[in-house]
């Protein structure tokens, strides 16, 4: 796979903001703030306010953090491609779903939806990128979704502002007392080369899940080369369904603030940045919920660790398959450890059940410690834990190129 260099990303980019600047505000704007240019490209430069749908016949340019405001919303067709321009700090862009709109992104196994960055040359109906290879990160931001489900919040406020979005926009509130809130849908979507920061150690996730609801369907999700964490959970209710995460420049799967839902049917891909495969972290305020994760699948390296439960983490962890991990575990990573705020909740309300793992070590103490060990079990390939691959098969770009094995 040919890798894009820095200056010809540079390039790449420097010529997207140029074809932007010069087609701005001269062309006429469309219902979800776009500007039509006499290229098949949308430049969507305004939040979006009425109901707006975005068509796979062309490929739609995100301009800026742009925002499906409250009462709209955004339906997506099967095989559409949506770009993010090039941009940093207040300028990352990004597409909020806030708290009261809606996305209806269901694309299929033959005609997933993808997310990219302008520098990608990928067009509907492709598959993997014909320029970027799948660790090349940070050239856009990211898909963040906010919800009213509960979340568990420091001083218990009911709702705070999501990180990856500057506090001073009011379409990044998420949180409130509706667990069964709907977000809308979003299906067989695959979202790339993101990350992008806004401030010292403030990325934007892959995709991010904030309070939002059991009432959203998630379902056949990509995350590929994001510079932050892949999936990332703030609160909520929603429950996810075939999620794979590959080459992540920070966490795989993070989870914060008291998420209560189902993680079901995962794959993690380390790539060298990786540093967790999985951080969990526990509430920020006073109400206590734990989420499952179960029938994963995650494939390490010499650098990433399995895992990390710290701040006070609850929950239920099940069927959950490791490998590829040994080179990291000789220089003392590669660990799966609780903090000493999580361990006294082993094994009441943070419980874990038929770990495996295929390893060189003879004692597993040394790798599942704070006796999560006598949940684990040395295997030559999984058995009783893992994801199933079948999912992924035909529009996942992990899949295509069974990065999993």
């Amino acid at each position: 796979m040919k890798k894009l260099n820095s200056l010809a990303v540079a390039l790449t980019l420097l010529g997207s903001s140029i074809i932007f600047n010069a087609c701005g505000t001269d062309e006429p704007t469309d219902n979800g703030g776009g500007n039509n240019n006499t290229s098949n490209e949308v430049v969507i430069s305004e939040n979006i306010k009425s109901n707006t749908t975005w068509t796979k016949d062309k490929t739609w340019i995100l301009g800026g953090r742009i925002a499906v405001e409250a009462g709209a919303t955004l339906t997506i067709e099967a095989g559409t491609v949506i770009k993010g321009q090039a941009g940093t700090g207040a300028n990352a862009t990004a597409l909020i779903i806030a708290r009261g709109a809606k996305i209806d992104a269901q694309g299929t196994a033959s005609a997933p939806i993808i997310f990219t960055s302008v520098a990608d040359e990928i067009k509907s109906g492709m598959i993997e990128s014909p320029n970027l290879s799948n660790d090349f990160n940070g050239l856009w931001g990211g898909l963040i979704v906010l919800g009213k489900a509960p979340c568990s919040l420091k001083a218990d406020v009911p709702e705070t502002n999501i990180e990856g979005v500057p506090p001073t926009d009011p379409n990044g509130l998420y949180g409130g007392n509706d667990p069964a809130d709907n977000s809308g849908v979003i299906k067989y979507v695959s979202i790339r080369h993101g990350g992008a920061n806004i401030g010292e150690g403030n990325e934007i996730n892959g995709l991010t899940l904030g309070g939002v609801g059991n009432g959203t369907v998630i379902e056949n999700i990509e995350v590929v080369a994001n510079q932050d964490d892949g999936i990332e959970w703030f609160g909520g209710t929603v429950n996810v369904t075939n999620a794979v995460v590959w080459n992540a420049g920070d966490d795989a799967m993070d989870t914060d603030q008291a998420w209560s839902g189902t993680l079901d049917n995962f794959i993690v891909i380390c790539g060298s940045e990786t540093d967790h495969a999985l951080e969990i972290d526990g509430p920020e305020g006073s109400a206590n919920a734990g989420h499952t994760l179960t029938n994963g699948w995650i494939k390490g390296n010499s650098v990433a660790e399995l895992g990390n439960w710290r701040s006070n983490a609850q929950g239920k962890f099940e069927k959950i398959y490791f490998f590829n991990f040994d080179a990291g575990m000789a220089d003392g990573r590669g660990d799966f450890d609780l903090d000493d705020a999580s361990a006294p909740n082993f094994p009441t309300t943070l419980m874990f059940d038929k770990l495996e793992i295929t390893t060189d070590s003879s004692d597993l103490t040394k790798i599942f410690k704070d006796g999560t060990a006598v949940h684990a079990t040395k295997v030559a390939s999984a058995t009783a834990a893992g994801a199933q691959t079948a999912p992924f098969a035909g529009w996942s770009w992990a899949a295509k190129v069974e990065a999993y094995k």
